[in-house]
Order: C-alpha cells, then structure tokens, then sequence
C-alpha cells in the first residue's frame, strides 16, 4: 500500500514537473513548482490513507493486536514516501538534469524540421 501511493504520489510530481519543462522552464525551476504546487494533492492522499490506518495501528477489539504492527509500519512507510516524494523527487529531477523528449506532434517542431 505505501509504495503504491508513493509512486502515484511521485508520478503526479513528475509529471507536472515534465509539462513546465516542455513549457520552457529551466529543470530546477521546474521541479521546485512541481513541489510546491503538488505539495496539497500529496499531502492529502498521504493523510486519507494514514488516518485510514490509524484504527488498525490502534489495535482495539477482537485480534486487533495481530494487526496492528502492520498498521504501523504502513503508517510509518507512508510519512517516509510523503517526505521522500516532496523532496528527494525533486532533488533528483534536478540532479540528472531531466530533458522531455520532443513531441512529435507538435506543429512548432514539424515546421522547424521541414
């Protein structure tokens, strides 16, 4: 469960930071907005998901003690994939100096190849 909501998380960032490179942003610039931009989306599938937990991390009831390490550690696994998707993503993007490739159907591009 958390690396799944980590990698839509980090794809949301990505991808917003992608469509400001192909607008003609620098890389850094870019992957700075994506992250302050996406920081709410993030931050609130983040915290859905732990407030989803938190029942089961309690461990009240019947055999709720079995699962609650489990609750734990997907708590513990989504506020490490939050910060990690709000920071380390970005740094990372930055760090390789990601390029988009040219889109092959823009009108702008078929012009300056013929």
């Amino acid at each position: 469960m958390s690396i799944g909501v980590a990698t839509a998380n980090s794809i949301l960032v990505v991808t917003f930071a992608i469509e400001r490179l192909r607008e003609g942003a620098d890389v850094a610039t870019a992957a700075l907005e994506a992250g302050r931009t996406r920081l709410r989306p993030v931050i609130m599938t983040a915290t859905a998901m732990i407030l989803g937990m938190f029942p089961m991390a309690l461990g009240l009831g019947d055999g709720g003690e079995q699962n609650a390490p489990l609750g734990r550690a997907v708590i513990g696994g989504l506020l490490f994939a939050t910060v990690s998707t709000l920071f380390f993503v970005p740094v990372v993007l930055t760090a390789i100096g990601y390029k988009p490739a040219a889109q092959a159907d823009d009108p702008e591009l078929r012009e300056e190849k013929a």
